[in-house]
């Protein structure tokens, strides 16, 4: 396709990559009317990103429309240091699996289309990535959100266990050398 897989354009403080981009016919008496349909990824780049879905006549209008559905949904992860996740995940959304693994620094972006997609507008510079189950870039965008909303900060937890971030901290440094048990 002639379409630019890797859009970025500067508003705001917000980049978007066109992930996907699909032609669509209607039958109709006097043949096929087709329409194209777009899938956006939207974010600043620190910690908050956002996917939306938009279809019309002309690929612009498609490109517009999903831009403004995904600025509309977005959401923030916690990353750990600004570059990575705190802890590793899983997330599905219809036959698609995603895992997700916090990774050193150095590590990079080590993930599929547009699960990479999803990462580069996050801002998060290293993360292992694996995609099961499904290609369609649609249930992939959608399992790989899903893993990221079950992301949670060591202050979060802190919060809902009523302990310091220090506790935690040393409790988890504690715990490294010991295999889990019991």
């Amino acid at each position: 396709m002639a379409y630019k897989r890797d859009r970025e354009e500067r508003d705001s403080e917000f980049i978007d990559k066109l992930v996907h981009i699909n032609r669509v016919a209607k039958v109709v008496k006097g043949g096929r009317r087709f329409a194209f349909a777009a899938l956006v990824i939207v974010g600043d780049q620190k910690g908050r990103a956002g996917y939306g879905h938009g279809k019309a006549r002309e690929v612009p209008e498609a490109i517009r429309k999903a831009t403004e559905a995904a600025k509309r949904s977005l959401i923030r992860v916690p990353l750990r240091e600004g570059r990575t996740l705190h802890h590793d995940v899983h997330g599905r959304h219809g036959a698609g699996r995603v895992f997700l693994r916090a990774a050193p620094p150095g590590t990079g972006v080590i993930a599929g289309g547009p699960m990479r997609a999803v990462f580069e507008t996050l801002g998060m510079q290293d993360v292992v990535a694996k995609s099961l189950g499904t290609s369609n870039p649609y249930n992939m965008v959608r399992a790989t959100f899903d893993a990221l909303k079950h992301q949670d900060s060591p202050r979060s937890v802190a919060a809902r266990r009523n302990l310091k971030v220090s506790t935690l901290q040393s409790r988890r440094r504690e715990g490294d050398g010991e295999p889990a048990g019991d």
